[in-house]
Formats: structure tokens, C-alpha cells, sequence
């Protein structure tokens, strides 16, 4: 099979592997769209000192399961997210998925829709639920209920669109979005008349604290995600929580934040689902597939990048360089030079 492996610059080479083969407990998914993340290159430069299948979002339909696997049957339309920093991921004709982080996809839903789903869906849901302890949208907040300020930074991105619409789900209220060139996409998924904003980052960080505050009016701030993680996005967000003790905040990025120690402060660490939240996981990806079939819970946009897996490099310096917005750039495996034979079900 083509396999698709990424070193640090980025660079990718595309080159020939065994199709791998899943233990008793995983699925052989055959890959027909894979996403991509910024950790793809991140990871490359930072910690992998030999090249690497980074894809961690698979799209596609069932080959083989493992001998304790009873939810999925080959022919099944799936999606998955790979376990991180481990073989046989997404940039790849076949991959290997837990089958608690694997999930149906309804026939509505497209390829390529269900490919930018996985790893960043899933840290919008731990950093909400697991990380902040915010109510669960299984049990939604009452309509009567209180108030219950939430900022989501960065809620252009990929965790971002999915904490908003997550948290929506919950019936929290009002959420508090800092975006910036995407802030009319990210309004078309507010409820303006439950006090939903979005807050333009572009009009400079004293801005952003006077939006914010704007917004809150007389209720504290105590939660926030931030799905950017870096540059001034943590400052800001210590001018504006609440500063009488037990606010909190979750971080995308590894490493702490330099925040007042009356934020209590955590990282979201995703992959915490292929480890401690095993079942958090395997509710939640089920959940998703729910949403999807309901109409609640919508992918973020994609961009098919041309040339299949031969499309990784450009994107992944496209990604590095910061110039994707509101957008998950996806790659169709069978546009790949060298895929042989007819892929059915694509």
C-alpha cells in the first residue's frame, strides 16, 4: 500500500508498506479521506526523530475487525481516530483504529465531512466535559437555568467550531467567541438571543478584554477554553476570569500556561481517550455519529487538497504558516499516483 511519511520541515515522502493488520481488539479501516491536523507537523519537528504516518483522522470503510470487535462488520462506513504517535495511521490506503475510537457515519454524512471530525471533535469534548467538568449536553442544562458565561478562544478552529456547537448542546450560555477573519462562520452557529457573541481578536488584545467583559456583563467568568493556546490568548484570558478563586481554563498546547494560580489550569490531552478515558471516548465518538444523523452536529468546513496523499506537504506548510482559516484540509487517498484498482464505496 502507499503510505505517506512526515519529517520535519515538513517534508513527506510518499513510499510502499504492508497493509497492517489489527489486533483483537482494533479495526483495519480502508482509507478513502484523511484529515489533517496541525500537530502533524508539529510533532514531526518537535519529538519524532525518524519519519512518521502522523494522520491521526481516518474516513473510510471497514476491512477487517479484530476477534472481540462486535460493533463493526467489514462494508461498514466509518470514521476513527488513530492513536497518536503509535504505526499505521490516516496517510495511508489502510489504517488501524481502536474500536472504542472508531464510529459509524450516517449515509448523509460525506468522507469527507466525517475525516475532519475525529481528533479535533474529540478535544472540543474532553476539554469541556472531562477537563472543565461543564454540564453534559446527555443532560442538558434546563431552559431556566442560570447564566453560565463560557469564553471559547480560537472558535474558528476545529476544536473551536465543535466546543461551540457542543456547548450549545448543553444549553450553555452565553458563549463568548473570540475569533477573527472567520467570525461571520462562527456566528452562523450562536444563539444571539441567549447573549452569544463573538469577540474580533483582530481590534488588539485590549479589545478582546473589554469584548469579553462587554458580553459577561455582571456575571463572573469562570471557564474558558482555548483552543489557540498560545501567542496572547492566555494573557487575555488572565484579565478577565474571575480573579475570586476557582475559575479555570483548558489549554490545547502541552506545558503550562503563565496564569494567576487563582486560574486553576489544565491541558486537554485528547489522546487521554486511547488511555484513562477509554470510555469517555467510546460515548462520545457515538455520540457524534448521533449528532451528524440528527442535523445538530456538523463537520467543520474541508478542503480537498489535490494529489491525495501527495497533497500532505503543501498542506502541512499551509498549516505551519498559518494560513488556513475556519478550514480542515482533507486529502482523498484514491487521487494518490500509484493507487491501483477501483475503491468501492467512495
Amino acid at each position: 500500500m502507499k503510505e505517506a511519511l512526515v519529517t520535519k520541515g515538513p517534508e513527506v515522502q510518499v513510499v510502499d508498506s504492508p497493509v497492517p493488520s489489527p489486533n483483537d481488539d482494533q479495526v483495519l479501516i480502508r482509507v478513502v479521506v484523511s484529515g489533517s491536523n496541525p500537530k502533524d507537523w508539529k510533532m514531526a519537528e518537535w519529538f519524532r526523530k525518524a519519519p512518521s504516518n502522523e494522520g491521526d483522522d481516518i474516513a473510510g470503510v471497514v476491512e477487517r475487525v479484530g476477534a472481540n470487535v462486535f460493533e463493526f462488520k467489514p462494508g461498514d462506513r466509518v470514521a476513527a481516530f488513530h492513536e497518536m504517535a503509535t504505526p499505521h495511521g490516516s496517510y495511508a490506503e489502510y489504517a488501524v483504529a481502536w474500536a472504542h475510537t472508531t464510529f459509524h457515519i450516517p449515509h448523509e454524512t460525506t468522507f469527507e465531512e466525517a475525516a475532519a471530525l475525529p481528533l479535533a471533535a474529540m478535544t472540543a469534548a474532553v476539554g469541556l466535559y472531562a477537563r472543565l467538568g461543564l454540564p453534559q449536553p446527555l443532560a442538558p442544562r434546563p431552559d431556566d437555568a442560570p447564566p453560565l458565561p463560557l469564553i471559547i478562544y480560537g472558535a474558528s478552529s476545529a476544536v473551536g467550531i465543535y466546543a461551540v456547537q457542543l456547548a450549545r448542546r448543553s444549553n450553555i450560555h452565553p458563549l463568548i467567541c473570540v475569533a477573527g477573519r472567520a467570525r461571520d462562520y462562527v456566528s452562523g452557529f450562536l444563539d444571539k438571543a441567549r447573549g452569544d457573541v463573538v469577540v474580533d481578536y483582530r481590534d488588539g488584545d485590549d479589545a478582546v478584554v473589554a469584548g469579553i467583559l462587554l458580553a459577561a456583563g455582571d456575571k463572573k467568568l469562570m471557564y474558558a477554553l482555548d483552543a489557540v493556546s498560545e501567542g496572547s490568548s492566555p494573557a487575555n484570558l488572565a484579565r478577565v476570569l474571575d480573579a475570586g478563586g476557582g475559575a479555570q481554563a483548558t489549554f490545547v498546547l502541552y506545558g503550562r500556561q503563565d496564569l494567576p494560580a487563582h486560574i486553576v489550569q489544565n491541558v486537554t490531552t485528547v489522546g487521554s481517550v486511547h488511555k484513562d478515558l477509554k470510555d469517555f471516548g467510546h460515548v462520545y465518538y457515538r455520540y457524534f455519529a448521533r449528532g451528524l444523523q440528527e442535523g445538530w452536529f456538523k463537520g467543520q468546513r474541508t478542503q480537498v487538497m489535490p494529489g491525495g496523499l501527495g497533497g500532505i506537504e503543501a498542506a502541512l506548510k499551509d498549516l505551519k504558516a498559518g494560513n488556513a482559516s475556519a478550514v480542515k484540509y482533507v486529502f482523498r487517498i484514491a487521487e494518490t499516483e500509484g493507487v491501483v484498482g477501483s475503491r468501492e464505496g467512495e
